[in-house]
């Protein structure tokens, strides 16, 4: 069911009702739980006692795992904000054994970490400059000096943080000492060449997306490109995911590919490569930031 608010941007209100026009919020509900009767009933009732209007509505019931999977989002008062939807939710939620979160018009913060290639990062900037990222980049960290231009050039503090297997703990400590001072929410591997830790991949469970160059799994380690020239691919592709211990094993987000043929020597597929990259990971950071990804055990349902 999708229920789309009127437009009224080009109607003339009275100045009492444009009043109370300037004063709607925005909201957005998502939730997890075992498929049974009367869910949807119940979210769309809550909503509508509390005067809100559902602007969008996507759900996914899946019967091989018997779940469902929602998100709803709905305007209203201003009077309302996430943590009093919250609490008044909570019983419907305990009912229904439900996973669930609301979310306001509040931008996610986002930490972009990259190395020596900059085409995600250059990619990223330019949407988030344009206003398209769906959040906001608060700071560049990097284990190279080789883009400190390309994010001051953005107002972006640039962090330089080398890492050797002497300084790996005290270097991955100071990155979570950098989510907690910019209030980051999301933390973004932009071409990163560094393996996390496993306490670091715990500590930044579902705030952390990568981009991996190939569909996974395949061609993994150096020279990606040079292995799939040597296989003769017929595709490039790229896999954006989130974060785990796994290596490179995280629930996949969003996957790219581009046509290719013979002719494509490792440079030549290393360019369309990029493209790739820089494709998945953006569509992937924007879900993530609309609140459009729920995880569901080792994959994700992705509401576009």
């Amino acid at each position: 069911m999708t229920l789309v608010a009127t437009d009224s941007s080009t109607s003339t209100l009275p100045q009492s009702e444009a009043h109370v026009e300037d004063q709607t919020q925005k909201f957005v509900l998502t939730l997890s739980c075992v498929e049974r009767a009367g869910i949807v009933q119940a979210v769309t009732t809550f909503l509508f006692e509390r005067g809100f209007n559902i602007d969008e509505h996507q759900q996914f019931d899946d019967g091989l795992r018997q779940t469902l999977h929602l998100r709803s989002a709905f305007s209203g008062s201003s009077a309302y904000n996430p943590e009093r939807l919250q609490e008044e939710f909570r019983p419907i939620a305990d009912r229904f054994d439900m996973k669930f979160s609301f979310h306001d018009q509040t931008k996610q913060r986002i930490l972009v970490m990259v190395s020596k290639f900059g085409h995600c990062l250059n990619d990223l900037l330019f949407r988030w400059r344009g206003g398209s990222l769906g959040g906001e980049i608060a700071l560049v960290v990097s284990n190279h000096e080789t883009h400190r231009a390309m994010a001051e050039a953005a107002g972006l503090p640039f962090i330089y943080l080398p890492v050797t297997p002497e300084t790996k703990a005290a270097a991955e400590q100071r990155l979570l000492e950098l989510v907690d001072e910019h209030d980051i929410d999301l933390v973004v591997l932009a071409r990163y060449m560094q393996v996390l830790s496993d306490d670091l991949c715990r500590a930044l469970e579902g705030r952390a997306i990568n981009i991996h160059h190939s569909f996974l799994p395949g061609f993994k380690g150096a020279r990606p490109y040079h292995q799939a020239y040597d296989r003769g691919v017929k595709l490039v592709g790229a896999t954006a995911h989130y974060v785990t211990a796994e290596l490179d094993e995280g629930p996949i987000i969003e996957q790219e590919v581009i046509r290719v043929d013979h002719s494509y020597g490792p440079n030549t597929l290393s360019t369309v490569g990029q493209d790739a990259e820089a494709l998945a990971l953006s569509r992937a950071v924007r879900w993530h930031c609309e609140h459009r990804v729920l995880l569901d055990q080792t994959s994700t349902v992705v509401f576009r």
